[in-house]
């Protein structure tokens, strides 16, 4: 059974950085896409960036690239979401997700959830 243990959450001042841990246990995830998601009070869950485990190919939506990096470490069999020049309106609850075959910005054509970490980006 796919399992995903999601840390780093907090609160942080707006500027401040954190770094989001996804460690992934299970199954091998080497023909996987890895993606990271969020979702605001009252919003619904939008796509924030993606790796593919096997290239390390990523993509970024426009409102983090650049502030946001995604990595992953396959020894660890985790994938990080590293955060910097954080601004209020990231704030939200941070999903990691797991799909197989392209990749993909759509939260419904991810299988494989986590559960969920808080971000809260102070003014």
């Amino acid at each position: 059974q796919v399992q995903f243990i999601e840390s780093g959450g907090g609160l942080v001042p707006a500027g401040g950085s954190l770094r989001l841990s996804c460690a992934a246990s299970g199954r091998s995830f080497s023909s996987y896409v890895m993606g990271w998601f969020r979702q605001a009070p009252g919003k619904e869950r939008e796509f924030v960036a993606t790796i593919r485990w096997s290239s390390g190919t990523s993509y970024y939506a426009d409102s983090v690239k650049g502030r946001f990096t995604i990595s992953r470490d396959n020894a660890k069999n985790t994938v990080y979401l590293h955060m910097n020049s954080l601004k209020p309106e990231d704030t939200a609850v941070y999903y990691c997700a797991a799909k197989t075959g392209t990749t993909s910005w759509l939260p419904t054509n991810y299988s494989s959830w986590g559960q969920g970490t808080q971000v809260t980006v102070s003014t």
